[in-house]
């Protein structure tokens, strides 16, 4: 009972930990530095009183969670303090580093992280984040290539560069990507590009020894195996390379459910550790002498430990695989000392070594993911009266009935998995594989018996990589078969935070050995997960969301039954786009199926650049654009109009009129700016108006020809705020009581211009920028009533807050 009574206070004092750091993390601004030192002294008390008085477990809980918000903010302090002054933004600052990581190459150059040892502006010495992210870029055309210079850039050498930086900015959209809490996890203090000037490799070999092997194994993968797609993932399950696979193949991966194995995941290390340790334990073996000294399970177990490390250290150490470590190293330092901990406690020592190392991981899909599936295969493991007694005899059940019952165990596996992880997988992505099941099934003993280990023996024997290639290329070809069904993802709307909660519990039910009348309390408690409640504008109203991707265009609009997306943001890279990246996402999390009507307002790629992911990966219903009929976008729409003023529409009591360009407007041959689709929507209680990038003589045009009928509530404001267009004669007609410039942050071109903000404070229009605001959404707010996104969900790691920060210790 004693034994048992420990074990629960132990896992009490895990949770307590997890606890102290999750509440941290949802902290909108840091404390002061004292505050956190106090808060950690308060928990040392409280364990010291825990421990002199053996029976006051709250004071142990409470000195834990203390001490886990406490290290946590202290932590995030300093990382917050090494950050970019902002007065060095924008300027020409020589700096001097060794590349920290694996440069990711692209179509546009190198992506790598630099870590600063000196930097000079202007012949002066300056003070710099230990950590840079870079890019050395040249062009965004898909015949760049790299310049000598980039070509002989490694992991571990060090370099000289001019390089432009800023303090990391991310867009900030609904269930989309936190850029800035990713650069803020890495360490990373600013962002920026190496500038066209000469650039000198100092060192070939400066430092980060694992980063250099990896680098070595890379470049042997890519010499061997031509197929750049097909490297790509054998790099990825050899050195967890993840960025080395291509967007379209992990596209492909994600909706047939097995993206987790292109992962260095806990199954790769796992196996990894068990066969260094029987290899280890075969030699062992064969010295009486050896086998004196040291037992050979504790050889076996250590040698495997010290391999998995090793490994794991070689892939990128992600989450999966510090998980894997350190439940390896809790088990083997247990068994050591003959303990036997229950496996909740051992995963939860996991947990705590995890978030002591990395506290942001709490923030991560992956790490519930992958410590969500350990937890699951536990709980549902069955326990049967019969089951022999360790150590007692068995009869040999006969080679056929072996290997029925791996498989019937292997499936069984992969089903509790599949089905137990679902409610997580809808959680975090809003979509789930339905053929993940029996993608799974091949997939998995494919990957991790072979492709994997191809891919780790091809470091000694490189035609090796040559047969892993042509095996993942048939694995890719079976994926490619099963994604093509029409039922191969299932996607729903993001549901409430008790509606998860409820799955959850759920999903628990449903996979642990009760009785079948037990389990069915998992219907209805998944039931709100899986048939979320849809919040949708009242007949006769609309609601608009205007996105934040950067510099570019992209404006949702949304009636109680249809969807309207205005223009599809800008075409970061050849390998990125708003529509994939912002788009998409936040349509799913929305539950939206279909596009009822995309509106192209002309062919500029930061409006049009994300067209061709939506296209491909959502139904739309017609397009309406500017574009000339050859246009590539043209082709893909299954119905394509060409927009003209007069055009009008109504949805569910809400109308859509087309103001410009009119019919002669296309034969006048002017720049793309000329010809933006202007949309006007009307509502019972609210009109908006989307302008694209007219400028100032098709605003003319368009008061001449409207008149006091532009008048409207919101304004997406014309051409990002160029000193091109927001006349004053037309601000005077549209009056707006609220205008939005998309802008993207510390853009070259200057938007919005100083002068062009001024017009509209002159004249008492609210104005929103989304470098500063993020995702705006009219007339119905985001969480607590604001409109804006980053007041919404402010968190001390993104850069409003940290200027906030700043401004305070400045007064």
């Amino acid at each position: 009972m004693g034994a048992q009574y420990t074990g629960w206070r132990l896992a009490g004092l895990g949770l307590g930990w997890l606890a102290g750091a999750a509440l941290q993390l949802q902290e909108r601004s840091l404390l002061p530095m004292s505050a956190y030192a106090g808060l950690g002294c308060a928990g040392a008390v409280a364990l010291v009183l825990a421990w002199r008085w053996r029976r006051a477990f709250a004071f142990g809980l409470l000195g834990v969670i203390l001490l886990g918000f406490a290290l946590t903010g202290g932590r995030a302090t300093l990382r917050l303090a090494d950050g970019l002054t902002p007065a060095l933004e924008g300027q020409d600052l020589v700096v001097q580093g060794i590349v920290a990581s694996l440069p990711q190459p692209g179509t546009s150059g190198l992506r790598f992280r630099l870590q600063v040892e000196s930097a000079q502006l202007q012949g002066h010495s300056v003070v710099l984040p230990r950590l840079l992210a870079l890019g050395w870029y040249k062009g965004f055309h898909e015949d760049a290539a790299l310049s000598q210079p980039q070509k002989e850039l490694r992991a571990g050498q060090r370099w000289r560069f001019t390089v432009r930086l800023r303090r990391p900015h991310g867009n900030i959209n609904p269930h989309g990507f936190d850029y800035e809490l990713h650069l803020f996890e890495l360490g990373v203090g600013a962002t920026g590009y190496v500038r066209d000037a000469p650039a000198l490799q100092l060192d070939a070999a400066a430092g980060y020894p694992v980063e250099r092997l990896r680098q070595q194994v890379r470049d042997a993968i890519d010499a061997n195996v031509s197929d750049r797609r097909l490297a790509g993932v054998l790099a990825a399950l050899a050195i967890g390379d993840q960025a080395a696979i291509e967007r379209a193949d992990w596209d492909l991966f994600r909706q047939t459910g097995v993206a987790h194995l292109m992962s260095i995941s806990g199954l790769h290390v796992t196996m990894f550790a068990w066969l260094a340790g029987a290899l280890v334990a075969a030699g062992w073996r064969r010295s009486p002498r050896a086998l004196l000294r040291v037992a050979l399970p504790t050889v076996a177990r250590w040698s495997g430990l010290c391999a998995a490390a090793g490994y794991a250290l070689l892939s990128g150490w992600g989450v999966p695989a510090q998980r894997t470590v350190w439940m390896l190293a809790a088990v083997t330092v247990l068994q050591a000392r003959g303990l036997a901990w229950p496996w909740p406690l051992v995963l939860l020592a996991a947990a705590g070594v995890v978030t002591l190392v990395d506290p942001w991981a709490l923030l991560q899909p992956g790490f519930w993911l992958s410590f969500g599936a350990v937890g699951l295969l536990m709980v549902s493991r069955p326990t049967k009266a019969g089951d022999p007694r360790p150590g007692a005899i068995q009869d040999d059940p006969g080679l056929t009935r072996r290997v029925f019952e791996r498989v019937r165990g292997g499936v069984r596996t992969q089903w509790i998995a599949t089905l137990g992880l679902t409610p997580l997988t809808l959680v975090f992505f809003q979509q789930v594989s339905l053929v993940g099941l029996v993608a799974n099934l091949f997939a998995i003993p494919l990957v991790t018996l072979v492709i994997t280990p191809l891919a780790l023996l091809g470091v000694l024997a490189s035609p090796l990589w040559t047969l892993g290639a042509w095996v993942s290329q048939g694995l890719v070809q079976a994926l490619s078969g099963l994604a093509a069904l029409p039922f191969a993802v299932w996607s729903v709307a993001a549901a409430p935070l008790w509606a998860q909660l409820a799955a959850l519990a759920g999903a628990v039910l449903l996979i642990m050995p009760l009785p079948r009348r037990a389990k069915l309390l998992s219907l209805p408690l998944t039931w709100p997960l899986l048939m979320p409640p849809m919040v949708l504008p009242a007949e006769g109203n609309f609601e608009v969301v205007a996105l934040d991707v950067g510099q570019g265009t992209a404006v949702l609009v949304r009636t109680r039954g249809h969807t309207l997306l205005y223009d599809a943001g800008p075409q970061y890279s050849r390998d990125s786009d708003a529509g994939q990246r912002v788009v998409l996402p936040l349509l799913r999390g929305r539950g939206e199926t279909r596009i009822d009507r995309l509106v192209l307002s002309h062919r500029d790629i930061d409006h049009v650049g994300g067209a061709a992911a939506l296209l491909g990966a959502m139904p739309v219903v017609e397009v309406l654009s500017s574009l000339d009929s050859d246009h590539a976008l043209v082709a893909k729409a299954a119905t394509h109009v060409r927009c003209e003023a007069g055009q009008s529409w109504v949805w569910d009591g809400v109308r859509f009129d087309v103001l410009h360009p009119a019919h002669m407007d296309y034969e006048r041959r002017h720049k793309p700016n000329a010809v933006s689709c202007v949309l006007r929507v009307s509502g019972a209680l609210h009109t908006a108006l989307l302008t694209g990038d007219i400028e100032r003589e098709q605003e003319l045009s368009l008061v001449a020809a409207q008149g006091p009928a532009l008048r409207s509530d919101l304004l997406i404001v014309p051409h990002h705020g160029s000193r091109s267009s927001s006349t004053a004669e037309f601000l005077d007609a549209v009056q707006p009581q609220v205008a939005v410039f998309q802008a993207g942050y510390r853009n070259r071109f200057g938007h919005p211009a100083t002068d062009v903000v001024s017009r509209y404070a002159e004249r008492g229009i609210t104005t929103v920028d989304s470098a500063t605001c993020g995702a705006f959404a009219w007339p119905q707010a985001h969480a607590d009533g604001k409109p804006c996104l980053r007041d919404a969900s402010r968190r001390y790691w993104r850069i409003d807050a940290i200027q906030q920060a700043a401004d305070k210790l400045r007064r």
